[in-house]
Order: C-alpha cells, then sequence, then structure tokens
C-alpha cells in the first residue's frame, strides 16, 4: 500500500459508505488472526513448558516487567494520534516516525545500561545479560511504529494482522530450536528479538513509504502532545498492569513468578486475543461518527454486548476447567499454576468489558481524561496488589479479579461523561449475560459434583475429557439462561449473523453494525 498520493496527503480509498463494510471485514480479520495467534501461542506454550523450567521464563518476566513500558512507547501514543488525526500528510509523518525512532535509539541504551541495577533489584546476576538482548527489542520496534499505524488508518488490517502471525510463529519456531539445543532462558530472549525485527521488516514491505527528511509540518507539535497524553495513560496503566510481576519476583523469587506468570499470560490472552485487536477497529470507527450521535452510541453498545456475550461465557468456564486446562497444556509440574488460574477466571469476561472503556476517550478525542482516570486505575490496583500479596501468588490474582469488578462501571460513567452517555445503558447491555453466566457456571459446578469440579487435575487424557464434559454442559446451560433471560435466542443468533458477515465476500454496507434488538437507550433486551 502506498499511503500518500503524489501531493503528499494520506489517501485511503475508504468512503463514507464504505466504513462499515470495512469496519466488520476489520473485525472479521482481527478476531480470526488473533485466533490463530493464540493458537500459536499455545503451541509454543504447550512446547516450551516441556523443554524449558519456570525459572527460565521467571528470569526472562523479570526484564520484560521493565522492557515492555519502553518497547511500547510509540505503539502506544503515535499509533492513536494517527489514527484519529483529521488530516494528515506525508511531512507530518515523517516528523512522527523520527521523533519516535530516536525516542526508541535512547531508550534502548539506556535500558542496556540499567541491566545491572536491576539484575541487583532481583538479586540475580543473570538478569544483567538478559537485560543487555532484550533492550534490541525497544528499537527494532520502534521502526515499525508508523508505517503499521498507517496500515490501520488506512484499514488494511489483514496484512497488519499476517505480518503479526508470521513475526510471532518464525519467533516461536526459533525459540522452540534453541530450547531443544539447550539454551535455556536464552531461547526466550532470542525469539523475542527476531519478532520485533520480523514485525518491522513485514510492516515496511507492505506499507511502501520511506519517511523523509524532518520539516516543519502544521499539526507535529499537537500530534506528538496527543500522543504523549495517550503513552502517560498507557505508563500509568503499565505499572498496575505490572505491578504484579514485580511484587511476586521481588518476594517469592524467578521460580514463583514462572508459574504466577503462565497462569496470568492464558488468563489476559483469554481476553487481550478479543479485545485488544479489535481496539484500533473500534476506534477507527467510532472516530467517523460524530460522538454525541445515535450512531455513535448505538455502535457502541452493540459491541459491549456482543463482548459481554462472549466474556461472561469464558469467564465462567475457565473458572470451572482452569487447573485441568493448565495441566493439560502445559504437563506435569506446573500444577501450581492451574491453582492460581482459577483464582484469574473470574475476572476474563470483566477485563474484556473494562478494556472497551478505551475506545470511548480516544474516538472522542480525550486522551487526557483517559490518562486522569489512569491515576485512580493504577491507585486501586495496587492498593489491592499490596492487601492481597502475603497471600502470595493466589492472592495477586484475587486482586486483579477484584480490581475489574470494582473500577469498570465508574470507568465507563467518566469515560461516558463528555457525551452524556451514563452507566444505565452499560448496565442494561451486560447484566443478563452476567447472572446468565452465574448460573450456568453453579449449575455446571453441582452437575459435575459441586467442589469437585476443582479437584486436583487427573491424568491427560482425563483431563481432556473432563474439559469437553464441563465445557459442552457450561455452554447449552449458559446459551438457556441468556435465552430465558432476553425471552429468546435474539442474542445468540445475531452474534452468529455477525461473524457470517465478516466472512469475505458477506454482508451489506447498509446494515447497522451488530443488528440486535434494541430498547430506546439503544441496548440489548
Amino acid at each position: 500500500m502506498k499511503p500518500f498520493d503524489p501531493s503528499g496527503a494520506f489517501q485511503s480509498n475508504v468512503n463514507e459508505g464504505g466504513i462499515r463494510r470495512l469496519t466488520v471485514r476489520g473485525a472479521g480479520v482481527t478476531v480470526f488472526s488473533s485466533g490463530l495467534s493464540l493458537a500459536v501461542q499455545i503451541v509454543s506454550t504447550v512446547v516450551l513448558a516441556r523443554l524449558l523450567v519456570p525459572t527460565d521464563f521467571g528470569l526472562v518476566t523479570m526484564v520484560t516487567t521493565f522492557s515492555l513500558l519502553l518497547v511500547n512507547f510509540g505503539i502506544n501514543g503515535f499509533t492513536e494520534a494517527v489514527l484519529q488525526a483529521e488530516n494528515l500528510d506525508r511531512n507530518l509523518a515523517s516528523n512522527l516516525f523520527w521523533v519516535n525512532v530516536s525516542i526508541g535509539l535512547l531508550l534502548t541504551i539506556a535500558f542496556a545500561a540499567s541491566g545491572s541495577a536491576i539484575a541487583r533489584f532481583y538479586g540475580n546476576p543473570l538478569v544483567a545479560s538478559v537485560a543487555i538482548g532484550i533492550s534490541l527489542t525497544i528499537i527494532a520496534t520502534s521502526t515499525s511504529v508508523l508505517h503499521l499505524a498507517l496500515l490501520k488508518r488506512a484499514m488494511r488490517f489483514t496484512v497488519v494482522s499476517m505480518t503479526g502471525i508470521l513475526a510471532q510463529a518464525i519467533s516461536i519456531a526459533v525459540s522452540i530450536f534453541l530450547a531443544w539445543e539447550h539454551w535455556g532462558y536464552k531461547a526466550l530472549v532470542v525469539g523475542v528479538v527476531v519478532q520485533a525485527v520480523l514485525q518491522s521488516v513485514g510492516a515496511w514491505f507492505f506499507c511502501e513509504w520511506i519517511p523523509g527528511f524532518p520539516r516543519r509540518a502544521p499539526g507535529t507539535r499537537s500530534m506528538v502532545q496527543f500522543a504523549i497524553h495517550v503513552y502517560g495513560r498507557f505508563t500509568i496503566n503499565y505499572f498496575s498492569r505490572n505491578a504484579d510481576n514485580l511484587l511476586v519476583g521481588w518476594r517469592f523469587g524467578a521460580g514463583s513468578l514462572g508459574f504466577y506468570k503462565k497462569a496470568y499470560d492464558l488468563f489476559a490472552l483469554s481476553a487481550s486475543q478479543l479485545t485488544a485487536p479489535l481496539a484500533n477497529v473500534a476506534v477507527s470507527a467510532l472516530s467517523r461518527f460524530k460522538p454525541d450521535s445515535p450512531q455513535y452510541r448505538k455502535f457502541l453498545l452493540n459491541a459491549l454486548g456482543v463482548i459481554a456475550f462472549a466474556g461472561m461465557g469464558l469467564s465462567a468456564v475457565f473458572t470451572l476447567i482452569g487447573k485441568d486446562l493448565i495441566r493439560l497444556l502445559l504437563g506435569p509440574g506446573w500444577e501450581q499454576a492451574g491453582r492460581i488460574f482459577v483464582f484469574f477466571g473470574p475476572g476474563i469476561g470483566v477485563m474484556m468489558l473494562y478494556y472497551a472503556h478505551g475506545w470511548i476517550h480516544l474516538s472522542i478525542g480525550r486522551p487526557d481524561r483517559w490518562f486522569r482516570w489512569g491515576l485512580i486505575e493504577v491507585s486501586t490496583t495496587l492498593l489491592l496488589f499490596v492487601l492481597m500479596l502475603p497471600f502470595g501468588p493466589v492472592g495477586i490474582a484475587v486482586a486483579w479479579t477484584l480490581s475489574f469488578w470494582i473500577l469498570t462501571l465508574p470507568a465507563f460513567w467518566y469515560a461516558g461523561k463528555p457525551i452524556q452517555l451514563g452507566i444505565v445503558p452499560v448496565i442494561a447491555v451486560v447484566w443478563r449475560f452476567v447472572v446468565a453466566a452465574l448460573v450456568a457456571g453453579f449449575g455446571t459446578a453441582m452437575i459435575f459434583g459441586g467442589l469437585a469440579t476443582f479437584a486436583a487435575p487427573p491424568s491427560l487424557i482425563g483431563a481432556f475429557l473432563r474439559i469437553a464434559k464441563i465445557s459442552l454442559s457450561f455452554g447449552v446451560l449458559y446459551l438457556a439462561a441468556v435465552a430465558l433471560l432476553h425471552r429468546g435466542f435474539g442474542p445468540a443468533h445475531q452474534v452468529l449473523g455477525l461473524m457470517r458477515e465478516m466472512l469475505p465476500g458477506r454482508g451489506s454496507s447498509k446494515a447497522p453494525l451488530v443488528d440486535l434488538p434494541t430498547t430506546s437507550a439503544t441496548v440489548i433486551t
């Protein structure tokens, strides 16, 4: 794709009537690619967990707890600035590219030099060498940020997804090969670096644009300020999202951190693989509507309904099968991770909903409010971490789940205040799915022996069979409860229709994104 025409103006080839069609296609591509990415990640987990030990994963996590904050400098900031900008030309994009790469280079050098300090903090000398290797991901990632952002602005989500999946698959193959050759934790380090490099190569290949030299361009300052606000919010959020790794690694060591990280990864992946990829699609689409228009509200609330339908179901079933799933994926010796994951399960669905409040801030151009909300979020989450730390990694998992249930409704109230959204429409969309998941979850647990459902997992074959039986039973009960509360199968039918429409060659550009039954508040009934 050539993002700029001969005059230097951005060319997206997206007309008003095609927004909806490309939004649905983009959602379909991102959901499918996220599922494929999750499958690749699961395969890598299954294999690497049998070639490496928890301490190897713990060592790398000790370093990435710090490095990922720096890696995301441009990804969270300049991406959103490019997506929401009303006007964008070649000169402005070039300026943003050089600002991002220059800062990326400085951060790379600084992080490599800080390796010894991080090693002293954890009391583990191996951390210093890991930090030097991981630092290369910062500069490698910075070179791809603007190219990927331009592809997303043009709604070329297929090539963005394909680039990410190929980079991930190849890097995992490299890690597995090196782990087989007994490289230990170094296999993970090399894999992380390879993925960042390949992502950049793919971004430059698909986005045929070579940045020009920096020059004066109207809007540069405001775009950088917008990016700083977004990254500032991300930084605050990052501290709350990674303080758990820091505390567990510091208090309980690399081994316990390895168990905790694998449980957390399954918790986070189950949600982020759906909501994170949809964020760019949603922000791109919502930014094209007037914030106070009925179309904006309908799009947002219907999207929340779809997330609640899927998320609450996943939350309940993962709580029921958590120990068996960890046993099946990671094999013997990882039972402690399974016990931790059970306490993450109840937070999966509400976490998926919580992340969507950021769509409102970004689409209405108010990252400053998102930043301020982040201060409340990090304060609440860190307080819960401190209170639950004496209970070990399980306590931190409980703190995560509580934080999302406490913060979600206030977050949507604050985000929607500038457009008078309120929380009543959000509650009206979500509550039936919460009740349905609770009823189906308790019903399934009783069918399979109550508390015996959470007993130690049996053999691998037994774990697989129990997962299949519990999942099937829960699915039937959940759909029945949803149908009862909605007085019909409308939500299930409409979600299936949306999934069909995401396939190539299907759908119409005239229908609403998700044509679910609505009330005067435009909510699912």
